[in-house]
Parts: C-alpha cells; structure tokens; sequence
C-alpha cells in the first residue's frame, strides 16, 4: 500500500510503489533529517569557541534551528496536502541542501547571525520532510502495530544522529589552531573565525550534494503514489485538534520531550569536558555524542519489539523516570560514571517520540497530515529548552543544576505514559 494526493477526502491506495518500497524511502528520509539535526551537538561547542559565546548565547543554534518547526510546521502540512507526499519530499530536500549552501556566506563574513539564518532555513526544510514521513509510515500496516512500526523507523533516524556526529567530530572540532578566539581581536579574529569555520562548510557542503542526489531521485517517482487524499483542515489549519485531550497532551509532551533530549544533547559536550566529570578534550568529548544517539538507536530497535507485547503508555511512563533516575545519579556523581550515566539517557528517549506521537494521534483518520503538522510545530520545545537550560546553567554556573529543567520534563511525560495507557 502507498498513498498520494489529490486535496480533500478520504485516504485512497496506491497502484505503483507498495509497502516495501515506500517503507525504504521513508527510512531513508528518517535516516538524513536525523543526522543533520545531530550535527547541531557537534557545531555548538565550535560556535561558542570562535564567537566567544556563554551558554545562552550557543543554545541560539538551537533556538533558531528549532524555530522552524513552529514557523513551518503548520505551512508545511498545507503543502504537503497540496502537492502530495513525494513532491511535498522533494520541496523539503530542496530546501535543506539551500540551507547547507548558506553556510558558505555564513562563514565568508564570520558572522554569527548568517550562520542561525542558515540553521532556520535548513530546518525548515527538515520540518517538511519529516510532515512527510510521520504519517507515511504510520500508514504502512496495520493500525494495531503502529508504534512498533514508527518506533523501527525511528530507529533509522536515530543511525543517522549516531553517525553523523562522530564523523562531524573530526571534520569539525579537529582543528590544529594553536590560539582560541579570546586571544585575538579586530581583523586577526575576523581571520580566524573564517578559516576555521571552512571545516563547518566543507561538512555541510557534502550534505548538500548527498541531498541533491536524493532530491533527484524522488523527484523521479513524484507521480508513482496513487490515490492519496487529505481531509481538508476544519479550524485553523489543524489547530481545533488541540481541544482533544489526548491530542493536546501528547502535543505537550512531545515540545517537553524534544526540549529536554536537545538540551541534553547540547550540552554533553562541554559537560564531559568538566575537570570534575571526565575533563576530556574536545573532539574527544564530541565523539562520545555517538553514545547518546546509539543508545537512542538501540533502544528503538529493542522497543520496537517490546511495544508488541506491552502498553505503549506504561512503557512510556518506565523510560521517563528512568531518564530522572540517569540524569539525577550522574549530576550527584563525578567522574566517568557521572559522564556515562548522562550519556545512557539516550537509551531512555529511545522510544519517547514515536511512542507520544503515535499515542497523540490515534483515531486521528484522514486528519493525520493536520495531526503530523501540529505535532512538528511542538518540536519548538527544541528551541525553548535548551534556550532555559543555557540561561540556567549561565546563572548558577552549573549544567548540573541546569539539568534540573529536563528532568522536569519527563516527569511530564511519565504523566502523559500514564494516562494515555489504554487505547484512546
């Protein structure tokens, strides 16, 4: 089965793709946005070096990143429903790989606000592809296995933020510079911050060829779905699913869940770089980011497993305080064991999205791309939490007390596991 569209109605089924095929697409896109939202860890602790950024100042990557899911989500459902799910694809990847290129006049000028412009711009095409595959892969089986089946796909998303980070360590916080931004100034610092920003460049300028590959490729399948239609959105583009409880929640959740993995994600770097943690350096600290999003890759495989037999809800709410457990033991502790117990709460938000996703929008029907929609624009809790976190941490001088914010945050979420623990 596979799906395409033609602006209002009823979901149909598809005569020329079937589930195999469009399930490997799908992976595929779960597999790219993955890794290059990741690659935001790898390039804070650059950007705070060259600008001389405190923490609230380097969370703005995040902030900005994060942004156009808010801005674009609900934009980004219209035009997928618009022109369907394979031309919706194209339009996203397109608008990543212009992302990527504005990285170029970005580092040309060494400016700052050129590089956040660049993060919205790639997000915002990130946001469109991922309004994309949600609902795509939600369809592809049966109704009963479908966080099992999200969960798998998740897992593809989660290889992506395990290799993407490590390889982008050593492209990008492998410099050889013998001086740091703090000990340069006028013309001198304007240098430095060119030069060593071409790494960046070079890192996402490959992105964008890869992108452009890809973007062909789909492009040439554009008119392979068939029979795909969308319910037009009653209210306020897909805003009156809000009043829904179960909906509504979930929608909160996933805000409080994506801003509270961001924000530790963020932050691991210059966290394991801590005398008191591990003290290490600073590529060093950048690979072991592998560690929190292969814990998240693990993880999915596994729970795509274990959703088949046990209530997503109550699975849900175990993670989540298992995620308060890690996050309190490593801030209560020093040394390696404090820097790995932070890094295992990767394998706690493991199956977090898909399954509040999936939990959110049940019975959600032919409003699944208006669903999918409201969903990616509560994605800004990216923006916002790891914003608070690094306000935080700048006010007391701790990350470990600036944790305290996530952690509050899945305590939310063992809530929503609870509640939502039988089917809606």
């Amino acid at each position: 089965m596979a799906i395409a569209t033609d602006g209002a109605g009823a979901q149909g089924q598809a005569e020329h793709i079937d589930a195999p095929q469009l399930q490997l697409f799908v992976m595929g896109l779960f597999f790219i946005f993955g890794g290059i939202t990741s690659l935001n860890d790898v390039i804070i602790p650059k950007l705070k070096e060259l600008f001389t950024l405190n923490y609230t100042q380097a969370m703005l990557v995040q902030f900005c990143f994060f942004t156009a899911y808010a801005v674009i989500g609900i934009p980004g459902a219209r035009l997928v429903k618009k022109i369907g799910y394979m031309r919706g694809a194209v339009a996203g990847l397109v608008t990543m790989m212009a992302g990527c290129l504005m990285f170029i006049p970005a580092s040309q000028t060494a400016t700052y606000a050129l590089f956040l412009l660049a993060l919205f711009v790639l997000a915002s095409g990130v946001v469109i592809v991922q309004v994309v595959a949600n609902p795509l892969i939600s369809l592809l089986g049966k109704p009963e296995t479908v966080h099992s089946r999200l969960t798998f796909a998740q897992a593809f998303n989660s290889a992506g933020t395990t290799v993407f980070p490590y390889f982008g360590s050593i492209l990008i916080l492998g410099s050889l510079a013998t001086v740091t931004a703090d000990q340069l100034s006028g013309v001198e610092l304007d240098a430095y911050r060119t030069a060593e920003s071409q790494a960046i460049v070079h890192g996402y300028l490959g992105i964008a060829a890869a992108l452009a590959v890809v973007a062909g490729v789909v492009w040439l399948f554009r008119n392979a779905l068939k029979g795909e239609k969308h319910e037009a959105s009653s209210g306020l583009a897909g805003l009156d699913l809000l009043k829904r409880k179960r909906f509504g929640f979930g929608a909160l959740c996933i805000f409080l869940y994506v801003g509270a993995e961001v924000a530790i994600g963020s932050l691991i770097v210059n966290y394991l770089m801590q005398s008191h943690v591990m003290g290490l350096e600073e590529q060093t600290a950048g690979k072991l980011i592998a560690y929190y999003w292969g814990g998240a890759m693990v993880g999915r495989f596994i729970g795509s497993a274990v959703l088949r037999v046990i209530s997503p809800g109550m699975v849900l709410a175990a993670v989540a305080v298992g995620a308060i457990a890690l996050i309190a033991f490593s801030t209560q502790t020093t040394g390696a064991v404090s820097g790995y117990s932070l890094l295992a709460v990767g394998l706690m938000n493991a199956i977090m999205f898909p399954t509040i996703f999936t939990l959110a929008c049940e019975k959600l029907g032919p409003r699944a791309a208006d669903g999918s929609g409201i969903i990616n624009v509560a994605i800004f809790g990216g923006a916002v939490i790891p914003l608070l976190t690094g306000m935080i941490a700048d006010a007391t001088g701790s990350l470990a007390l600036a944790f305290i914010l996530p952690a509050a945050c899945y305590a939310v979420i063992a809530s929503f596991g609870w509640y939502a623990r039988r089917p809606a």
